[in-house]
């Protein structure tokens, strides 16, 4: 458990580089979302190919398994799909507080599923998200373009939790390599089929935006995205759903430090109530 914890902080800490780095990256949104799938599974199909025990692994992995690891590569990229446009749509602290209802959907998933989560849990998600809520602001903006983007963005939100849960469903008899290369491969066949489709240029970039990108895949996919995939294992989705709330003031200190942008003053104790509704939820998930 404590081991799990440790990871799901390095976790976060990725995810949070995610924001800063597609910022500062000169290339389409979706075009970003490919790369940084495609380079996973390029960076994962050496231990996943080669190595004897992932590829037997591999090849044994069962129908279900590899039908949910593709559904889970298929939301994740719907995921992006919906999330990145609705930043150039709406405003970026209503983009980021409507995508982050992750813990909410995947708390009311487990509900249709049959769970029963403790009354704890559901008031540490709702802390959690008024933690989001005072980070963001609220944009009250009623333009059609806006409200599509909030539509899209809330859908990011909804397939980021079914991303999560499908994972631990996965992850329950298949290795977290094993999962996520298929996940990511998935993720990023479909990405590319939505580049191709809409015209993103998938490359003439600048030396600057491919280390970027190498940046954003090493941080964001491979120690973020994976060990998100590794922990949920242990940790159960409702802790690590949660946790991701806290991606939104993170990014903010990290644009702090790398990019000068220093983060409001409401960033400090939004993270202290983020932090509080966190340790409710796992609090709830020790003692069931």
């Amino acid at each position: 458990m404590p081991l799990d914890f440790t990871l799901l902080a390095v976790a976060i800490t990725g995810v949070s580089f995610s924001a800063p780095l597609v910022a500062s990256t000169a290339a389409p949104a979706l075009a970003i979302a490919f790369w940084r799938n495609a380079m996973a599974t390029a960076a994962l199909s050496p231990f996943a190919l080669i190595r004897g025990r992932n590829r037997l692994e591999l090849r044994r992995m069962g129908r279900r398994a590899v039908l949910l690891s593709l559904a889970a590569g298929a939301v994740l990229a719907l995921h992006f799909g919906l999330w990145l446009p609705s930043l150039s749509m709406t405003s970026v602290a209503s983009s980021t507080a409507l995508c982050t209802t992750t813990p909410i959907w995947t708390t009311i998933f487990l509900r249709l599923r049959g769970h029963r989560p403790p009354k704890l849990v559901w008031a540490g998600t709702l802390l959690a998200m008024v933690g989001v809520v005072i980070l963001t602001g609220v944009d009250l903006s009623l333009s059609s373009r806006a409200l599509a983007g909030d539509a899209l963005a809330l859908g990011a939100g909804v397939a980021a939790a079914a991303y999560v849960l499908l994972g631990a469903e996965v992850r329950r008899t298949v290795s977290t390599t094993a999962y996520t290369y298929v996940c990511y491969a998935m993720t990023a066949v479909v990405l590319l089929a939505v580049c191709l489709g809409s015209g993103s240029a998938l490359g003439g970039y600048s030396g600057a935006t491919w280390m970027k990108l190498v940046a954003l895949t090493v941080a964001a996919q491979l120690l973020g995205h994976s060990l998100l995939n590794r922990v949920v294992r242990g940790l159960g989705p409702s802790t690590t759903s949660t946790a991701i709330l806290l991606e939104t003031p993170g990014a903010a200190l990290i644009a702090a430090v790398w990019l000068g942008q220093m983060p409001p003053v409401a960033a400090y104790p939004a993270l202290g109530v983020i932090l509080t509704g966190l340790a409710l939820v796992v609090l709830s998930d020790r003692r069931s």
